[in-house]
Order: C-alpha cells, then sequence, then structure tokens
C-alpha cells in the first residue's frame, strides 16, 4: 500500500471552508477507489497547515482514482468551490510507503 500525503497550506481565516471541503472528500474518495485515511486541520501551533491522507495499493491505482475523480460531479463541484473561496493557498503531494513493523 502507498500513501498519498498531502500537505496544505491554508487561509487560516477560511479554516471552516477548509474542513467543509475535507468532510466532502469523505463520501467521494472512497466511491472514487481512495481508501481515506483521514484530513487533518491545525490546531495547535501553526494556523495555516493542514493534511490530508489517502491510502492506494500502488501508483496504478492512484491513476485510476484520479481519471475517475476527474468524471466525478461532486468531485468536480468541491474542487469548485476550492478554487472559488480561495482558502487553499498552496498544495503539495507526496508518495509513501509504510515501513513495516514500524507501528
Amino acid at each position: 500500500m502507498i500513501t498519498c500525503f498531502i500537505r496544505y497550506e491554508i487561509d487560516p481565516f477560511q479554516r471552516e471552508q477548509f474542513k467543509h471541503y475535507a468532510q466532502q472528500w469523505g463520501h467521494i474518495i472512497p466511491r472514487c477507489g481512495g481508501k481515506l485515511l483521514g484530513y487533518f486541520l491545525p490546531h495547535e501551533g501553526s494556523n495555516h497547515v493542514a493534511w490530508g491522507l489517502i491510502g492506494f495499493d500502488s501508483l496504478a491505482a492512484y491513476e485510476t482514482y484520479r481519471a475517475r475523480l476527474k468524471s466525478d460531479e461532486q468531485g468536480r463541484a468541491n474542487f469548485a468551490f476550492a478554487q472559488e473561496r480561495r482558502f487553499i493557498l498552496k498544495e503539495e503531494r507526496s508518495f509513501l510507503e509504510a515501513v513495516e513493523a514500524s507501528s
């Protein structure tokens, strides 16, 4: 399994908008083939960094997911919501694999 680790820089004054955006992925991501591990908002310390973690069986499964996401009506609407409201200032993706026997 690989994990798509998404680091967001968000507008701290629009925290609730990002929370709504993240909650919408809760039913969109699984429907499109991803295993949502969670979205995380800042709580203590930095107030402008949020995280999203999504699991996939392989990079090929991720590519299939991306294709499904692009054709998903609710997925497109959620992306449009973020673009219109501009609460995401920057987004970075990394792909990680778990180290066996480390958890």
